[in-house]
Parts: C-alpha cells; structure tokens; sequence
C-alpha cells in the first residue's frame, strides 16, 4: 500500500526540532557513505521552467523529489516552485507513499540551515539578520532561534506589509524584530545572516561582510545563473555547501564565482556534512566569515519524508491507496 500524504496532513505531524535532527544525522551519513544523493540533471520545461529529479537513498529507502521551477507562474498567481515526494523501500521496491512537497521543503530548508549556524557560527553570536521576509523566513527564525540565544531580528524587504506579516509570525518567539533600511544595514548589524530572496544578480555584497560573521545564502533557485551573493562574497568567506556534485550542477553562487576568478572549485569542496563528523574544518577562529550555500538536496526532503511517514502511520492519517491494482 501507498500512503499519500496531503500538504495539511503533512503540517499535522512535522516537528522543527526533529527534522533538524534527522537532517544533521542525513548530512553526517552523506558524509560517511551510509547516504546517497547523487546530483541531479536538469530537465527544460516550457517558458524557461526547469524540472530537477532529486535521486537520494539510505536506511532502507530510496526518493526522488520532483521539484518544478516555473518562473511564469508568477503571473499566474501560482508558486513558482512546486514539488512532490516519492518514497520507495530500498529492499522491496514498493512504493511507500507519495508527499506534497511544500511543507517538507520549507521546514527541512530551514532545519539545514540551523544545523550549519550550529556547526559554523559563533557561540556568542545573538543578532539574525534576513534578507527577505517571506515564509521560508518565518522558518528560518524559528530553525535559527533552536540552535543560538537570538536576542534580536534585523529584518530587510522591499516590502513594509512583508516584514509587518514577519513580525506576527515569528511574535511566539518573543525576539524584537526591527526594519532594517537596505541589506547592507541588516548584514551590518547581525553576527547572522540569512539571504533568502529569489535572486539572479547579487542581493549581498561581500565587502559588506563583517570578521566573525555567518551566513546562510538560502533563497535563489537552483539555477547556475541564479545567486544571492556576488564572488568577493565567495571569496571572502569559508564555504561549506550541502553537497560539491549538487553544487557543482546548480549552485549559481559557487559556479559563477569560479567562472569569474573569485573561487576555485576546491574551495567549495566542503560539504556540511564533513564539518559534522569531523572530516573537514568549519570555523578556525571568531574572525572568519564562513558561509553555507544551501541549493537544497534530495537527502534533506527524505530526511523528513521519513519522520513524516512514521508519525503519520502511528496516527492514522494520509490515504492509502493500492498502486497495483
């Protein structure tokens, strides 16, 4: 049997702190063979959409996540990006269920970017700053908050009504939130940063970054001329990425700071998961900047998907359905 899980059956069951979790022990297994997560090829789809399979296995079950990058869905009204969640048994082959992917993608991109503040901020650091304000934002709050004693938000949209929404949002976490007036005001605040805005040029600039300052570049589309950060940016920090063949495949930020002189693609070979078991070193010292840029990979969405089918079926929900009939 196939449990289908809706995006509000999925809201029912997923728990922040667990996800977190289980996404650190899946970038940990990356890093020490008991994972897979091979990179994915993008596929062209109409008005410039991108389709990308994520492949990802381990512990007795293999995914692949269609995610669908549809930029003229904008227009439309409608997400520009849109995915679903496949889960099979690595022994049998059944199909195990299938998963809306919205709710999934959110709370494991935030719970990514929580597990690398852990790894590669500063102890002391208190102030988060956000270079966007949307949804993914309010997780970031919440992931980030879990893992650092977060006193203040400097917060920076083009939009007051975003930050307004923000501010209701992240208000159960009782941590003053403040406008900041452009991002260079938000990064020159925050010990830090989160970018998490759908950019194609360059939305930070590293000469912006402070000694000691950490940041998450989250928010571009998984797209090779897609980035948030310029190459100084790149250049000026220590980078750790989710996984070198995925960022190598569609991280703009890491392909475009090579292709310009900023960055070798060593300098982007370490992968999170190597800081977290030991293989590789994060921060050295207060000083550095080190940055996570975080393109997304399939191994985070079944990290999850996993939590979620266990909760689920111990509570009864979704719909099963019988494929092979």
């Amino acid at each position: 049997m196939t449990l289908v899980l809706t995006h509000s059956d999925i809201l029912s069951v997923l728990d922040r702190h667990e996800v977190r979790k289980a996404v650190e022990q899946a970038h940990a297994g990356l890093a020490t063979g008991e994972r897979a997560n091979p990179a994915p090829s993008a596929i062209a789809l109409p008005e410039s959409g991108t389709a990308l399979p994520m492949a990802t296995g381990g512990r007795g079950m293999v995914a692949v996540k269609l995610l669908c990058d549809v930029p003229a869905n904008r227009d439309r009204g409608l997400p520009t990006q849109r995915s679903t969640i496949m889960v099979s048994s690595a022994i049998t082959g059944e199909s195990l269920a299938i998963l809306d992917g919205r709710a999934i993608t959110a709370i494991r991109t935030a719970a990514a970017s929580a597990v690398a503040t852990d790894h590669l901020a500063r102890q002391s650091a208190s102030i988060l700053g956000m270079i966007g304000a949307g949804n993914l934002a309010v997780e970031h709050a919440f992931a980030i908050a879990a893992v650092r004693d977060i006193t203040r938000i400097a917060v920076w949209s083009r939009s007051a009504a975003t930050i307004d929404s923000f501010r209701s949002a992240t208000a159960t976490l009782g941590i003053p939130v403040e406008s900041a007036g452009s991002p260079e005001d938000a990064l020159a605040v925050s010990d830090i940063v989160c970018t998490l805005t759908p950019s194609r040029q360059p939305i930070v600039r590293g000469v912006s970054f402070r000694p000691g300052q950490h940041v998450n570049a989250v928010g571009a589309p998984p797209r090779a001329d897609h980035r948030e950060v310029d190459g100084i940016g790149m250049q000026r920090a220590k980078v750790v990425v989710d996984s070198f063949p995925t960022s190598m495949a569609k991280s703009g930020g890491v392909l475009l700071a090579i292709s310009e002189g900023f960055i070798t693609e060593d300098d982007a070979r370490t992968e999170l998961g190597d800081v977290i078991v030991g293989k590789a070193a994060g921060r050295t010292s207060d000083a550095d900047i080190t940055l996570y840029e975080s393109v997304g990979i399939g191994l985070q969405d079944l990290a999850a998907a996993e939590l979620v089918i266990e909760h689920a079926t111990a509570r009864g929900i979704g719909t099963s359905i019988n494929l092979s009939e």
